[in-house]
């Protein structure tokens, strides 16, 4: 991110790194497992039978107590008859409407999907409770929270009476910047300037110290009073999780102008350019493990009113990039932290070997979530900045098509040289693209490996052998003059540099060119 940053310094105003949506979940995960319920009407002396009546009975107590009453007589409660409604649009139709600054906004009820509970019959014939998904009510309550800005909770009114809390960081920060007396200019949920950009930084970087357990518990506190009462001799403790979190980094440009048209560059790059590979490197995932057909990758690129944006799917999670006015946001969003890996001790011995796990749900991991989506985020970036390259072609290209002092060698007279490189060449071109793949990013490439991706299909005849790998070890000797590999100390491994890779990126970008574009942007 730095390269790009240092690339661009004339253009950037500033930057923003943090989380944009995130959205939790509290469970009574006892009530989850198989007997769980049956446990929870053992508990209570009900029996099975009279689950469904019990159940009734404990919703109507849930939704009595809940902020229902409070909404109905403020004239902010509204019943939807289909859960397709847009509830974001109808609450704010509520704050509009009763000029809501703070508190409670409205309440929205409709049913919905969700996992339930009902009557079933054991394999023997006995009746049981099974959780199964179905559909119940659900209770919208929409705030304006004093910290937090503009958020919501949901309540489902049907056990296990799961809560959902999604809120906003960009909301949140802009308290923060108005507690602080920083100015800023805002647009949705992006700044388009700040007066201070590094503070306004930290205020995003003290989000992530967060109790998020004790704000959560709040929250609940708020629209579900009545828990645990309602559990009876079986009170449970809601465990808290991220469902779902979107980090953004916003880079400011100083004028909109001077972002669109490197923008349309990126666009260009991304869509021609990153493969499967360059996705799974920017999520920290090797492609020499990657196993075909067991894993979502895609991109596309959508254009709308607002602007133009490239989104890149790994699984069930994404990372996408777009503009808003002079913001170009970065954002990377988890839905499944456990494709993802950290480095921690076992869940069940803190005290133990910190390895590389599955990342968890668990909000007490925020800040490690956060670390890995700042990551992906910059590897993107880091990126772009080869494109965002103000040299010309011919300032990059010329020196490269000239022989150059051949590895070791002292100069002079006597010195050897290597041969030039001719990009526009099918061979050379082929080589260029080969070392500039990620796979090698992370250990380096050697001369077996580059004749396995030279030579697609193997053979068994020794001379042949012998002669490609003498062959790449030519072209290994011509890369290294030209500067295009670096040999890694004490190994038969080498890499390429960030400056080889812009130039090489801006080699087979130019090759690959629509020539009518080349005029029109020549002109």
């Amino acid at each position: 991110m730095q390269r790009f940053l240092q690339r661009l310094a004339l253009l950037v105003a500033g930057t923003l790194s943090g989380f944009d949506r995130l959205v939790f979940r509290g469970k009574l995960c006892p009530l989850y497992s198989p007997d769980g319920m049956n446990c929870l009407l053992s508990a209570n002396r009900v029996p099975v039978k009279e689950f469904k009546r019990y159940a009734a009975e404990v919703t109507d107590q849930v939704v009595a107590a809940s902020a229902v009453a409070d909404a109905r007589a403020r004239e902010r409660f509204r019943y939807l008859k289909s859960s397709r409604i847009d509830k974001e649009a109808v609450a704010r139709e509520f704050a509009a409407q009763h000029r809501v600054r703070s508190g409670l906004v409205c309440v929205l009820q409709c049913v919905e999907p969700g996992w339930t509970f009902d009557l079933a019959r054991t394999p023997e014939g006995w009746p049981t409770v099974r959780g199964e998904p179905g559909k119940c009510s659900f209770l919208y309550h929409y705030y304006v929270h004093p910290e937090f800005g503009w958020l919501y909770v949901r309540l489902q009114t049907w056990f296990p009476f799961e809560i959902q809390v999604g809120l906003n960081g960009r909301e949140w920060l802009a308290r923060q910047m108005d507690r602080a007396k920083l100015r800023y200019v805002r647009d949705d949920n992006k700044f388009l300037w700040v007066q201070d950009w590094a503070r306004a930084q930290r205020l995003l970087d003290a989000q992530l110290q967060t109790d998020w357990v004790r704000q959560l518990d709040a929250l609940q506190e708020q629209v579900h009073p009545l828990h645990p009462g309602h559990l009876g001799r079986m009170p449970l403790k809601y465990n808290w999780t991220a469902f779902q979190s979107a980090w953004a980094t916003d880079v400011a440009f100083r004028r909109q102008e001077d972002l669109e048209p490197w923008f349309d560059r990126w666009l260009r790059q991304g869509m021609l350019t990153y493969d499967h590979s360059d996705v799974l490197r920017f999520f920290g995932r090797s492609p020499a493990v990657y196993r075909k057909g067991r894993t979502r990758i895609e991109t596309s690129v959508h254009a709308h009113y607002e602007g133009k944006r490239i989104k890149h799917w790994l699984g069930g999670n994404s990372l996408k990039q777009y503009t808003q006015a002079n913001v170009l946001r970065t954002e990377t969003t988890i839905n499944k932290p456990e494709e993802l890996q950290d480095l921690r001790p076992p869940a069940d011995d803190p005290a133990g070997p910190v390895a590389r796990r599955p990342m968890r749900r668990s909000v007490l991991d925020l800040p490690a979530r956060a670390a890995a989506c700042q990551e992906v985020n910059a590897r993107y970036l880091e990126a772009l900045a080869a494109t965002a390259e103000t040299r010309a072609l011919a300032e990059l290209a010329e020196p490269l098509t000239r022989r150059a002092p051949a590895p070791g060698g002292r100069g002079g007279a006597a010195a050897r040289y290597v041969r030039g490189l001719n990009p526009l060449a099918a061979d050379d071109a082929a080589l260029l693209a080969v070392i500039s793949e990620p796979r090698w990013m992370i250990h380096g490439l050697r001369n077996r490996d580059l004749v396995a991706a030279l030579y697609p299909t193997a053979t068994d005849d020794s001379q042949e052998r012998r002669r490609r790998s003498a062959r790449v070890t030519r072209l290994l000797r011509i890369l290294r003059g030209h500067g295009l590999l670096e040999k890694v100390p004490g190994t038969h491994r080498y890499q390429v540099g960030p400056e080889a890779r812009t130039k090489i990126q801006a080699l087979l970008a130019c090759r690959n060119a629509n020539p009518d574009k080349l005029i029109t942007n020549a002109a």
